[in-house]
């Protein structure tokens, strides 16, 4: 098998992806042409979810949401940084679980702060 046989081995993925390329193209065409368009008010309303509006999109929420999301990607960053850890654990002896400790004090650090300032309050 020399080098010039190795572009005859991409021949079968180029032709496949041709293939997929073609029939999207004519997938799209096909349904561009045979779709009814008539538009009329009521199509043409936006929506959520199949609610008509009741009020503008662009209001303001309150600052606690953004907390509580924050709150929520950093215990989700814990998490992928604990999996590794956990798998590990007998390998990394002492030193690991030490700066494991430090990884959860300073995050609980930041929870206990968020909670004392109000944001984590529970109406």
């Amino acid at each position: 098998m020399g080098n010039d046989a190795v572009p005859l081995n991409y021949l079968p993925i180029l032709l496949f992806i041709g293939i997929a390329i073609v029939f999207g193209a004519v997938s799209l065409g096909a349904g561009w042409f045979v779709r009814p368009s008539r538009p009329y008010r009521a199509k043409l309303t936006p929506y959520e979810s199949g609610s008509p509006l009741f009020s503008d999109a662009r209001i303001q929420f309150p600052m606690r949401y953004y907390i509580i999301a924050m709150l929520f990607v950093i215990f989700d960053i814990e998490i992928i940084f604990m999996i590794p850890w956990a798998v590990r654990y007998q390998s990394l002896g002492l030193l690991g679980l030490v700066e494991m400790l430090v990884f959860l004090s300073i995050l609980l650090v930041g929870f206990w702060y968020a909670w004392k300032k109000g944001a984590l309050e529970w109406d």
